[in-house]
């Protein structure tokens, strides 16, 4: 339900209840960092073929990382309302384990806004390249878990996610 007179105080909502991006051009350029991670499950038959580099579409963990670095660099034009950020850094690390692929971002930035949001980007595209590429193989694929477990900069601070559990 809107709120036309935007009573709630949501940032993303002006005074008639449509939908803005909101103004940080007040607020000061701080050093931010956050990390994602996630997981992409994958049957052994998959995972065996990606550790012999035997897929048909090519090296898949290597095409994976540089399709999530460059969907990171484009967050502003796939999510509504996300400020351009310069990203400083982004790293996607991607790990094979006995049930799948354990993935993790990190990203940072001197803005005035977060990376928390590229971070998710990045490891949603990372694996769903995963996924497309060997679902030749096998369909049953499955992106879960996509989370952001840290972030620091800002008004807010530090944060860290309370659970650090993650799937297998």
């Amino acid at each position: 339900m809107t709120d036309p007179a935007n009573t709630h105080g949501l940032s993303h909502l002006d005074e008639h209840g449509s939908a803005k991006m909101v103004d940080v051009g007040d607020k000061p350029a701080t050093a931010r960092f956050a990390a994602a991670e996630g997981f992409v499950r994958l049957a052994p038959a998959v995972l065996d073929a990606i550790r012999g580099n035997a897929v048909a579409k090519g090296p898949v963990l290597e095409t994976a990382r540089l399709a999530g670095i460059l969907a990171a660099k484009r967050t502003d034009e796939l999510i509504p309302l996300c400020h351009t950020l310069p990203l400083d850094r982004l790293d996607i690390h991607l790990t094979l384990t006995d049930t799948g692929v354990r993935m993790r971002a990190e990203a940072s930035t001197t803005s005035k806004t977060g990376v928390e949001i590229e971070t998710l980007v990045a490891l949603s595209i990372a694996g769903t390249t995963i996924i497309d590429m060997t679902k030749s193989l096998d369909r049953t694929g499955c992106l879960e878990s996509i989370r952001v477990v840290e972030k620091s900069g800002g008004r807010s601070g530090h944060w860290t996610h309370p659970s650090q559990e993650m799937s297998p």
